[in-house]
């Protein structure tokens, strides 16, 4: 994705609020944690599902993922409800996915230019934290 410019809303208030299992995913999987939109879809970061990771920062079952970009950050954990399935048409995924857009482009329009809203950040051990989830 190109440089996008940030913008500042409230905590993404679906993703937090999603009631998703562990065993939704499935090592081998492809899946997307979605961070922003741009020209009215949504856009983020492309992994591949490893093995289960326990979440640190919700204390619960999480995920391993792998960036196929590499770089110092390869391996991630994330909470089952931040991914997204790119390599199924899951059809829980797809309407995450709906709700997310209709909210996210309501507010950041449907400008060429990305926008990556910061609702997740990085703990020091690779773990994906969301802004929602970062003060429990």
């Amino acid at each position: 994705m190109p440089e996008t410019r940030p913008v500042y809303l409230p905590p993404d208030p679906i993703t937090p609020e999603r009631d998703i299992t562990h065993a939704h995913f499935r090592p081998g999987e492809h899946v997307v944690i979605l961070k922003g939109a741009a020209e009215g879809q949504l856009w983020g970061d492309a992994m591949k599902v490893v093995a289960p990771s326990w979440h640190t920062p919700t204390d619960e079952d999480g995920w391993r993922l792998l960036d196929p970009d590499g770089g110092d950050r390869s391996y991630i954990t994330a909470h089952p409800r931040y991914m997204v399935h790119l390599s199924t048409r899951c059809p829980e995924c797809l309407v995450h996915q709906q709700a997310l857009r209709e909210y996210l482009v309501a507010r950041v329009g449907t400008a060429e230019e990305p926008v990556d809203c910061r609702w997740y950040s990085l703990t020091a051990l690779n773990q994906l934290v969301h802004v929602a989830d970062s003060g429990r």
